[in-house]
């Protein structure tokens, strides 16, 4: 089958390759209504689809971008990765979506190949550990945006929840309880800033109620090891905590699993507020008190500050914040203190 190029469907319609040319890219300033009705007409016959590589050679753009994220399985994810797709489709953008499962070399390897593609820029959740070749594209002037996970060496354009106002808030919720002795659960914050805005939203809470912080109700947990203090031993110690503050879905449910272990009960033998939404929530025995971010929202803002960055350059680098949601449910019940606690 004969390959169908410009020259044929200009032949086809009547009219010059370059009219061709501006029909294909979007430019109909100068061009009537039966014009573009005829190379229309002409595209369909012919069943021409235009050479993406070819016509980015000229314009410089793909009109497609890139997305890398670290699980594309979580809610929050696929809820930002719906963000990201809706306004590119407005813009008439295309959208190639990288899955790492959380693997630096993977990452990399994504970072790689999406620049090779030509993609005209990057949405990246980063594993913290590609930061070096991020910042380079930064430098260079690729446009690029990061969402969700902020790191101190690192400066980009990013779209993040408001973690600090939200930590604070749900800790103020906690105490308003009548808890004194929050636990806070959270994967390991050095150097990456928006973990450590949720640990400073805490202290502020605590801080303005007087409440004293005790180092050894901040717990640490991570995907290949789970607690790094077994929860058993936490909840006994001699500052047991009579609530859990959860900062992350995967915690939450590890948390939801143990105390079932334990044979412990939610609300009444331990409060639970875990940071992220639970799909289908209202199935759960005991609803879970939430800090709900708008993960689509995210989403949204990050596609707009990217094409954004895309069609203008040398814009400076831009941080948005989006607010957060303390959903109030089953899992916090009010504290009374006990004589001799």
């Amino acid at each position: 089958m004969k390959k169908i190029k410009i020259i044929d469907v200009a032949e086809h319609a009547g009219v010059s390759k370059s009219t061709i040319s501006q029909f294909l890219s979007g430019r109909f300033n100068y061009m009537s209504e039966k014009t573009k009705a005829k190379i229309e007409a002409a595209i369909l016959e012919l069943d021409y689809v235009p050479n993406p590589i070819a016509r980015s050679l000229k314009t410089d753009k793909t009109k497609t971008i890139g997305v890398i994220v670290r699980d594309i399985t979580g809610y929050d994810t696929s809820r930002v990765l719906r963000g990201i797709d809706d306004f590119c489709k407005t813009s008439e953008y295309n959208v190639l979506i990288y899955n790492t499962d959380f693997d630096a070399e993977t990452e990399a390897r994504a970072l790689l190949s999406l620049k090779s593609m030509r993609v005209d820029g990057i949405i990246i959740a980063s594993s913290g550990n590609n930061l070096e070749t991020i910042s380079k594209h930064v430098e260079a002037k690729f446009p690029l945006v990061q969402f969700q996970l902020e790191y101190d060496q690192c400066q980009t354009n990013i779209v993040l929840s408001d973690y600090r106002e939200a930590a604070f808030q749900a800790t103020e919720y906690l105490i308003k309880l009548g808890h004194t002795k929050i636990c806070f659960l959270t994967q390991e914050f050095e150097g990456i800033r928006s973990r450590d805005e949720r640990y400073q939203g805490y202290l502020a809470a605590l801080n303005q109620y007087g409440i004293q912080q005790l180092p050894e109700l901040v717990q640490y947990w991570d995907r290949a090891n789970g607690f790094h203090t077994p929860l058993a031993e936490t909840l006994i110690s001699p500052a047991a905590p009579s609530v859990i503050f959860s900062q992350h879905l995967a915690i939450t449910i590890d948390v939801i699993k143990t105390l079932k272990q334990l044979n412990l009960n939610i609300p009444e033998d331990i409060s639970l507020l875990g940071f992220d939404d639970i799909p289908m929530v209202e199935h759960f025995k005991v609803p879970i008190t939430v800090i709900k971010q708008n993960p689509y929202n995210v989403g949204i803002e990050s596609a707009k500050l990217l094409l954004n960055n895309i069609n203008n350059e040398n814009l400076p680098i831009t941080k948005i914040t989006i607010p957060c949601e303390l959903v109030e449910r089953e899992s916090c019940q009010r504290f009374i203190q006990k004589l001799g606690q």
